[in-house]
């Protein structure tokens, strides 16, 4: 692959890590809001299994999202390393 599109491939994969934080972000501020549902619906003395299974659920969500996230910082270190290694030497 050439340097150049070792670049562009690096700032795509940039991006991606942005997003993916976002998204982390949003999976975690959603468990969150449920977990509160399910204590206004327990307080409420109402049956919570339903509510407690969508927690679970968002919960293995986030998980796939971390490691999406752990796989596309470690695309972007090796695409560092390559783009450095092809970087003429300064002098």
């Amino acid at each position: 692959m050439a340097i150049s599109e070792q670049a562009e491939q690096l700032g795509v994969e940039q991006r991606l890590l942005v997003r993916a934080d976002r998204d982390i972000e949003e999976f975690s501020q959603r468990i969150r809001k449920q977990e509160d549902r399910v204590r206004e619906l327990r307080a409420g003395g109402h049956d919570t299994r339903e509510a407690e299974r969508l927690v679970d659920l968002f919960k293995q969500n986030l998980a796939e999202w971390e490691r999406r996230r752990v796989l596309i910082a470690q695309r972007i270190a090796y695409l560092q390393r390559q783009v450095a290694a092809e970087q003429p030497e300064a002098g």
